[in-house]
Formats: structure tokens, sequence, C-alpha cells
């Protein structure tokens, strides 16, 4: 049996407010889909949520999951998916365009049902297009929801509830979209995983979602990462889809898959720091783009008839001399675009006067939510209330952003800024 893993194709996300940012998302997805999982004629495909960027689909969007959901129904291969948080259904109804592609049978979508306090499993049911688990072949393959911050307390349910479905010898996949402890990359509220590992009893292969970055727990639980990029922040995280094959004795060969197509990427940070006048900025940071940045030429490897003009991110960072409204931004842009052939230029102006300097020793390289984590620090040291607690407010802080940015509902957000709270006093 062999069967490709993807998760976080986010069709529909319009980088930066790029036009041709769709078409990217589009792209990677229909290369994958023709190179991993017609042309290796895998029996599956099973996606681990946020199939689309957000729950209102633009037309276009629709047009693009369907063509490629319907290449691979025109190739007999299923596809299998559950709902992430980007494309989960709104609490005040039933319906989503999950759920229609399903009602067309487009794909296979996995939605166990909560009675009682516990979860529940339910055969697919062809004619309704609905089920909580489907046998493919030698698989039995059970869906999840989108638990959020719950998934701790969500994990005992889900193991009671495969074990009382299992087929005595299928292969058993669960589909399950989370953050895993020590494996993200936002300081959001993770499954553990010592909860994780409860579901090891019951399940062959963790098919995992959300984090935008790869990785595999213990040849089991495997999480393949976005196939794009949806922030400059994730361009030097390992990304892809597993391409997986399972012996006779149910034994995981799972190779990682990268070798398809995908918008260029690259980072360029300068110091601003000792310089009196803006003109010497727009050159200093001009030659080191020129030196520097890769062009659209360096990508193309002789096929001249793609598109793989880069996008290109400078960050400004240290101690300005003058006021930010002096710099050259716009100069700087259209001139490294020109220099480059790059699609999009993106400026990021960390800078400061000394007087106001927020994580001024943080290095160029740094993650975005290590910056935006040294910015909240500094600035609650700066009030006399909280100095003697400034990581643990930083962590209430952060932490409350992330969750408003996941969709979790206020009294989540609520309960979660209460904790905090009284953990710090």
């Amino acid at each position: 049996m062999k069967f490709l893993h993807i998760s976080d194709v986010h069709l529909g996300c319009t980088r930066y407010q790029l036009d041709e940012s769709p078409r990217d998302f589009f792209d990677a997805w229909i290369d994958v889909l023709q190179k991993y999982a017609i042309g290796e004629r895998v029996d599956f495909v099973i996606m681990g949520g946020d199939f689309f960027h957000k729950r209102n689909v633009p037309p276009e969007t629709m047009n693009y999951a369907f063509a490629g959901l319907s290449l691979l129904k025109d190739h007999n291969i299923p596809c299998v998916t559950i709902e992430g948080n980007h494309d989960q259904k709104a609490n005040d109804t039933e319906f989503s365009w999950l759920r229609s592609l399903a009602n067309w049978n487009l794909i296979k979508l996995l939605e166990p049902t909560n009675e009682d306090g516990k979860v529940n499993y339910k055969a697919w049911n062809e004619d309704e297009g609905k089920g909580g688990f489907i046998d493919i072949g030698g698989a039995r393959i059970f869906g999840s929801h989108w638990y959020g911050a719950s998934a701790n307390w969500a994990i005992p349910m889900l193991t009671e509830a495969i074990r009382e479905n299992r087929r005595e010898g299928a292969f058993h996949i669960l589909l399950l979209h989370t953050d895993v402890e020590g494996h993200q990359t936002h300081p959001l509220p993770a499954l553990s995983l010592v909860n994780l590992k409860e579901l090891k009893s019951v399940t062959d292969y963790v098919a995992l979602g959300h984090t935008h970055k790869s990785y595999e727990i213990d040849n089991w639980a495997f999480n393949p990462g976005s196939l794009e990029i949806t922030s400059i922040d994730d361009y030097r995280e390992t990304r892809g889809a597993f391409l997986v094959e399972v012996g006779a004795s149910n034994e995981v060969v799972a190779r990682h898959v990268r070798d398809y197509r995908q918008r260029p990427f690259q980072r360029i940070g300068f110091d601003v720091s000792g310089y009196a006048e803006p003109k010497e900025i727009t050159g200093k940071v001009l030659e080191k783009v020129k030196g520097e940045a890769r062009t659209a030429s360096d990508y193309r490897n002789g096929n001249e008839a793609a598109d793989f003009k880069p996008i290109i991110e400078i960050t400004l960072r240290g101690h300005l001399g003058f006021p930010n409204s002096n710099l050259e931004l716009g100069k700087i842009r259209e001139e490294a675009r020109e220099l480059t052939g790059a699609l999009h230029v993106r400026i990021k102006n960390h800078s400061a006067p000394v007087e106001y300097a927020v994580a001024a020793d943080v290095g160029e390289d740094v993650s975005r939510e290590m910056l935006e984590r040294r910015v909240v620090e500094d600035l609650i040291v700066r009030d006399n209330r909280y100095k003697t607690r400034v990581e643990q407010m930083a962590e209430a802080v952060v932490g409350a952003k992330r969750l408003a940015l996941s969709d979790e509902t206020p009294d989540k957000i609520a309960d979660f800024i209460a904790l905090k709270i009284s953990a710090e006093s």
C-alpha cells in the first residue's frame, strides 16, 4: 500500500496582497499531486487540514480546488481530509465548502460526532457523503476535529473511540490537525508528547498538520509541513509531503519529498547604525542586495518559461541617526526590484532612534516569533509594575495574540489569560 500525506495547502492565500499568490499555492499543490500522487500511483491521498486559507472561499480558489481534486478523481485516487482551523465551518452552521466538496464526491471529509461528551465514530456512508472513518484497501482512516488549545483534553476520548472501531489486520491512520510540544513554531499551547503517544496503542500512523515545518516522531507520527509558505518567516523551514509505503507487516517507510514548484524567497538584513545620511543607507543597502540577492534567472535553471521571480524581504535594524520618515524606502524597493527581477521586494523597518530602541540586540536571522517576544519584553520592562515578571507577562501577551489569530473564541482566550495571571501571582 502506498499513500501521499500532505497538509496545509492553504488554497486562496494572498501573500502580501500579491495577485500572483493564489496561483502560487495552486501550482505547488497541483505539481505535488502530479508528481507524487499520480506519478507514484498511490492508493489514496490524505490531507491534514487547512486545505483552504479561509472559510469564505473566493470563486477563483474554488476553481483551483475543483481542478486538482477532479484530477485525482479522474485517476481513481480518493482524497481523504479533515478540517483545520483555517477552513473549519462556523459555529452557527453545519455547512462549509469542504462539506460541499464531500457532497460532490471530490473528497472524503472525516468528522467524528460528539455525543454526551464522548467522541463517536461512524463508518463512511458513500450515499450521504459523511462519516468519521473510512476503509480504503488495507487502511482504516480516522478523522478528528480542530481542537485548538483543548487537544490534550480530546486525546483520551479519541484513543478510546478508535479502540472501539479498530479493524483486525488493518493499517490504522488518524488525521490530526494540531501543534505538538517541542515542534511548534509559535508559543500557543500545544499537544503534549505524553498525550500524543497515548494514540500509539490504537494507531499505526498519525497524519499531522497545522505546523508549517516537517518533522516525524518515532516513525509513527508525521507532519509534512505546508506545501508553500504563507509568510517569509517560514522560508527556511523544511516543508513538503510524505510519500508513504506500508509493508505486509504494517511497517512504515516514509520519504519526505520537496522537489516541486515553489516561489523562491530570500531575506536580507542591514544594520543602519552609524550612518548619518539617508542616501548612505540607500547606497549600502543596494550594494548588499547586488552582492547577496539571487535573481530570477538564478532560479530558472534553464526553464525560461516558468515564473521563478523571487520575493525578497529587506529588514532594516539598529539605531537610526535621523527620523524614520527620511529613509528612502520607495527608492530602495524599486531599485532592488530592478537589480534582481524580483516579483516583490518587501522592506521591514525595525530600526529606531536610540531612545526608543526595542530588541536592539537581536540578530538579523532571528525568527519573527523571537523578535516579537523581545519587543514585547522590552516594552514590559519599562513598566515598574511588571519588571519582576517580564517573561511571564510576555507569554500571556504573545499567547493571547496567537489564540486570537487562530480564531479561538473570546471565552477561551479569557481563560488562557486568567490561567497565566493566576500562575504568575
